[in-house]
């Protein structure tokens, strides 16, 4: 399957569930993002893949001029709802509606990884920053952490196999710091760095698994939700195995995350 296609058909109607969930995790890196973008008051930003606009409204509350855009309808419903009086539009990475040079800055929060043509997709988020202007992005470190990696473990403890039909993502190549500079340096940007940020997310496991797996987000959630409710259970019993390893406190897990932050200028 075309990969743009898959991501296309994986977050049809998911914000609500990805903001839930995911969208606590990945608000983790936000400020940092930010920072790295250069984004103060009155900052012109472009927030690629905004979701349901945790960073977008971030940088409304510094004073930043933004706008935002997401490929799946109901992140940019959610986006319009959290953030008011936000410009959020629908719009798919290569090809954006937006004016050359309209922007002096561009962040996207864990979206890079989400596109097929990474190179085109850099090339269109150069086209609209100005001269001078700064790119941030962040996405996820390949191998992941626990937090990405311990339903695909389950997943794999319960003799299930991966599907043929789910494509690896193009940026993966892409997903490690020195990767990604490269990537940055060959597409048209200067001064580009990247570097691994890692941090412990603490949710309730059972919550985890309710508000992400239960509710197909991402391909681990695709995966189990194909299977029938015996399989289901195996792959639940091999969950609840690895991610208690983790336990802290208050019946809470603590799941490392790793990710890449890399900034560049156009």
């Amino acid at each position: 399957m075309d990969f743009d296609a898959y991501e296309r058909r994986l977050w049809a109607g998911r914000a609500t569930a990805y903001e839930r969930g995911f969208a606590r995790l990945t608000a983790h890196t936000a400020g940092a993002l930010l920072d790295a973008a250069g984004v103060t008051a009155q900052t012109r930003l472009l927030d690629v893949g905004t979701g349901p606009g945790v960073v977008a409204g971030a940088a409304v509350a510094r004073g930043a001029r933004v706008t935002a855009v997401d490929a799946e309808p109901s992140m940019a419903e959610a986006a319009a709802r959290n953030v008011p009086g936000l410009d959020v539009r629908v719009a798919v990475l290569p090809d954006l509606p937006l004016n050359d040079g309209e922007f002096d800055a561009v962040t996207g929060n864990f979206v890079i990884n989400a596109v097929g043509d990474p190179p085109a997709a850099l090339a269109e988020l150069g086209r609209v920053l100005r001269a001078g202007g700064r790119l941030a992005l962040t996405c996820w470190n390949y191998p992941p952490g626990p937090v990405q990696s311990v339903a695909a473990d389950a997943i794999e403890a319960a003799g299930v196999p991966w599907p043929d039909d789910i494509p690896v993502p193009p940026f993966r190549e892409y997903s490690s710091p020195g990767a990604f500079e490269a990537l940055l340096d060959g597409t048209g940007f200067t001064e580009a760095t990247a570097q691994r940020v890692s941090w412990e997310y603490r949710v309730d496991p059972e919550q985890w698994w309710a508000e992400v797996y239960v509710s197909r987000v991402g391909s681990n959630g695709v995966v189990i939700g194909r299977q029938d409710s015996a399989t289901v259970a195996r792959i639940k019993a091999e969950y609840d195995r690895l991610i208690a390893r983790y336990a802290v406190d208050s019946g809470q897990v603590a799941l490392p995350v790793v990710a890449i932050l890399a900034s560049a200028t156009r």
